[in-house]
Formats: structure tokens, sequence, C-alpha cells
């Protein structure tokens, strides 16, 4: 604790640690008004739901590989600041003005541009740290800056629901953009001259190294990705259960939420809580399978937790209709949290242990992609269809999906020694 309490006497870092955490917080807070926004337009759609999510998801493809290269070469103090203004100014808007409107599309608009936005801030904050610590505490710092930021998106999830349950959306808004706000002037208030200076090099490097990221960006790397695993079939693997489970996530993420609100009733304030039992059992599960998971086969752990996931969801569904109890419910959300974590764990480590290190940002940054690209066809093609047949039926297919795929997967896997 000792070490904690002094790398946060470090001004510089406890104002951007602070920052970050207020800046997580709204951006939770943004999704729950975004979630009540929808109801207000257009309850029970989840189709609705699926447009202006994935007005959050698409700037990972399009602006995600482009800014890494600008804030490379940019103040990053001044790029964070001019971030958390821009957003603050841009989310205000909703409740001052665009609610106000008949059309949802000046807010899908928005909502593009604000978490566009974020593709730099992100970066720019990671990359921000070494500069604003000594070498010998980078490793807490970030473990500090880490924790704290998946506390407070858990906490804001609940405390969001609550909120914007409270004050309705357009005062979810409000304090969501008061705090971008707040989180910027914070970081106005790091000092210059800790913070490496970004370097200047001619318009028409910068330019060529652009157009050479633009080049290599989602399509181009999903080519470098599908070659990468003709070599590979161990990778392929780890890259298709990813695009699969990522696709089930797709589909059940929308299509939850509205089957959450009609069942409990409640626009976000359930949902908010449903959410932070779900981070916790993620979170729980991450540290134990950490400690406990070296001794287990890879492929048969990922298989199992597939099944385990495809018969909690369904257990999940069966139990929120016939006995809508929030404490219930928010049991089986952090179980299921259990189950799934270590998908992610086995996977990405799998994925280092299999590729040479020159690859490895190649393979991170194309399953980055596939992932997404999984979780947002299934998220459009789920949500039209839970509209027609009902979000129950769309919940239990695809419990009914993962626990075959789990039996199947086990079932080739059985018996063999772990492979990473």
């Amino acid at each position: 604790m000792a070490r904690f309490r002094n790398i946060l006497r470090n001004r510089n870092f406890s104002l951007l640690w602070l920052a970050q955490i207020i800046s997580q917080f709204g951006d939770r807070l943004d999704q729950m008004a975004l979630i009540a926004l929808v109801h207000r337009y257009a309850p029970g759609s989840t189709t609705q739901m699926a447009k202006i999510m994935a007005f959050t998801i698409v700037p990972v493809f399009l602006i995600g590989p482009v800014a890494g290269v600008y804030v490379d070469r940019w103040d990053r103090r001044r790029t964070m600041v001019v971030c958390d203004i821009l957003r603050g100014i841009l989310v205000l808007l909703i409740p001052l003005w665009l609610m106000r409107l008949s059309s949802l599309w000046p807010i899908y608009i928005v909502v593009f541009i604000v978490f566009s936005l974020a593709r730099f801030y992100v970066p720019a904050k990671m990359s921000i740290i070494p500069d604003l610590v000594k070498a010998d505490d980078l490793l807490l710092a970030n473990s500090l800056v880490n924790t704290t930021g998946m506390v407070a998106a858990m906490f804001g999830f609940g405390l969001g629901g609550i909120l914007v349950g409270m004050v309705g959306a357009q005062g979810g808004f409000t304090i969501d953009g008061a705090s971008f706000l707040i989180s910027g002037i914070m970081i106005f208030f790091l000092s210059t001259k800790l913070i490496r200076q970004a370097k200047k090099e001619k318009l028409i490097e910068v330019g060529k190294d652009i157009a050479d990221v633009i080049r290599k960006s989602a399509l181009e790397e999903m080519k470098d990705a599908v070659n990468f695993l003709k070599k590979d079939p161990r990778i392929s693997s780890c890259f298709g259960i990813l695009f699969f489970l990522w696709a089930a996530l797709g589909a059940v993420y929308v299509v939850a939420i509205v089957f959450v609100q009609e069942a409990f009733a409640s626009v976000t304030k359930e949902l908010g809580l449903l959410v932070v039992a779900l981070g916790l059992g993620l979170f729980v599960g991450s540290l134990g399978y950490g400690r406990l998971g070296q001794k287990t086969s890879g492929m048969r752990t990922i298989f199992a937790c597939i099944l385990a996931a495809g018969v909690i969801l369904s257990g999940f569904v069966v139990a929120v209709i016939r006995l809508p109890h929030l404490l219930l419910a928010m049991g089986l959300a952090f179980v299921l949290g259990l189950a799934v974590s270590p998908i992610m764990t086995v996977t990405n480590t799998m994925v280092h242990q299999l590729t040479d290190n020159s690859m490895r940002g190649k393979v991170f940054s194309s399953l980055e992609v596939i992932m997404h690209l999984g979780f947002l066809a299934s998220m459009m093609i789920a949500a039209p269809l839970a509209d027609r047949i009902g979000s129950v039926k769309i919940l239990l297919g695809v419990s009914a999906f993962l626990v075959i795929a789990g039996i199947g997967g086990l079932l080739k896997f059985y018996g063999q020694d772990r492979r990473a």
C-alpha cells in the first residue's frame, strides 16, 4: 500500500488517474443514456438498439488504425484535452438540442464522432503514462490505471443505470458531458515539463504513414490473417473460437438489453446492476483462472466454458421469465461471467505462445478486426430477427448453439494433451 500511496503523490499521475476514472464512468453512463434514449424513441426495438450501438463500434475499424499514427506525433496531453473537451461539447448537444429533433440520425452522427475521438484518447492516455512516472513505477502505474479503470467501468454501469433511471436520458447525457469537461480540465493541468514532446516530422512523411496504415487497415489485415492462419491450424482454431464467441456475444448483446427491460419493466436500473454482476464475475474468474488454470488443457477449458455459458445463459433466460427477481438474476449473471472469463485468457495465451514476436502485432490487430466483425454482423442479423420472433427465442437459440458447440469441442479434444 505504501508504494501505491507514493505513486499517487505524483501530481501528474494522480491527475491522469482521477481523470481517467471520471472519463471511464462517463463512458458507461453514456451507454446507459443511449439505451434509455432508444427506449424513448422506439421502446422494445432491438433493431434501433443495434443501429445506435453499431455507431459506437465502427470507429474501431475506421479510426483506430489511423489514430495511432497521429497520436505518436502529436503532443499527448493536448490530444487528450482536445478529445475530452470536444466529447463534452458534443455530448451536451444531445440533451440541449438534438433530443428535440424527430430523427435519431443527428444523434447517430454525434455518437460516431464521440467514439471516434475515443480512438485518439485511449492510445494517448496509455502512451503518456511512461512520461509521468519513473521507470521503476511503470508496472505499478499501469496496474493501478487498469484495475481502477475496470472498477470505474463496472460501477459506472451500475450507478449509471440508477442515475439514468432517476434523471432520464437527458440528465444522463448532461452528467456525461460534464464528466468529459472535468476530465479535460484535469488533464490540462498536467505539467508540460514531464511530457515528452512529439516528434516533428515533415507532413509528407506523416501522409505516407497514414496512407500505409489505411492500406493495411481492416480488409488488408484480414487478408494477412487468412494467409497466416493457413500456416498453423492451432492459430486458426483460436481465431475461429474468438470469432464464434464474439458472434454469440453480438447476437445476445442488444437482444438481452430489450429482454431485461421488458422482464423488469425498467429501462436502465436493473440492466446496469446486472452488468455490474457480470463484470464482477469476469474479473473474479480471470483472477481465479490465472492462478489455477496452468494445470488444465487449453482447448478443453475453452469448450467446457462455452458449454457452461450456454447452460447458464438458458438458465438465466428461464429464471427471469418465470421469476424476475433481481438478486437471482444478478447471481446468474455473476456465474455467467465466471464461466466465460477463461476463454479470452486461454486463447490470448495460446496466440502468444504460437506466434513469433515479429508477427504478434499483426496477428492481434487482425484478431481484433475479426472479433468485432463477428460481433457487428451477428448483432445486425439478430436484432431485426428478434423484432419478428421475440428476444426469448433468440437468446435460447444462442444458448443451444453454445451447448452444441461446447459438447462438440469437448468430444474432439477429449484426451488430447494441452497444446498451448
